[in-house]
């Protein structure tokens, strides 16, 4: 019986949440965005997005609060100061940017004679070679189209933000292990 208690109040703890959380215009749920979220909005704006994009994603992840009145004031107390930092961090992302166009990355790969690799070359392994170069780029930040599979010279996208992309040289050359004179 005890069990069956306990049961009903988590039900009935989580049917009770879900009529608190403001509603929006469309029948969805209001939240404040703490983070920018691509495709959806900037950190500080007020969204509608559905329950389950809110409950699995949005929330968990602390990508947004629920947009309560105390916190709406709140964002517009601070976002000035939002607004002073967001500047610093895209600063930071275009020198990082700038600094990539004009850095190329060399990587060895195992090749055949006629230049084509036996594995690929993918985002992971340039990523890498960028952290050696004291680069901090992450291999999510790597768009690729598919992975490299021959040798030769590739020009690479770099996806910092939504509003900072760049391009990267990519030389992919045989690994110096390779013996051509057999």
């Amino acid at each position: 019986m005890a069990t069956k208690e306990m049961t009903n109040a988590g039900t009935n703890h989580l049917q009770g949440s879900g009529s608190r959380l403001p509603k929006g215009k469309r029948g969805g749920i209001e939240l404040l965005l703490v983070h920018n979220v691509e495709y959806l909005g900037k950190q500080g704006e007020v969204v509608e997005v559905k329950r389950g994009y809110a409950y699995n994603y949005l929330l968990p992840q602390g990508l947004a609060t629920i947009a309560t009145e105390h916190h709406k004031r709140m964002v517009e107390k601070h976002r000035t100061k939002l607004e002073e930092i967001a500047r610093e961090r895209m600063a930071g992302l275009r020198s990082l940017l700038e600094e990539l166009s004009r850095t190329s990355v060399t990587i060895e790969a195992n090749a055949n004679d006629e230049g084509h690799l036996y594995g690929s070359v993918g985002a992971p392994e340039i990523s890498r070679s960028l952290k050696q170069q004291d680069l901090m780029v992450s291999a999510d930040q790597i768009v690729l189209q598919g992975p490299l599979k021959e040798v030769g010279l590739y020009t690479v996208r770099v996806r910092l933000a939504a509003e900072a992309e760049g391009d990267l040289k990519v030389w992919v050359v045989p690994s110096s292990g390779d013996s051509t004179s057999k």
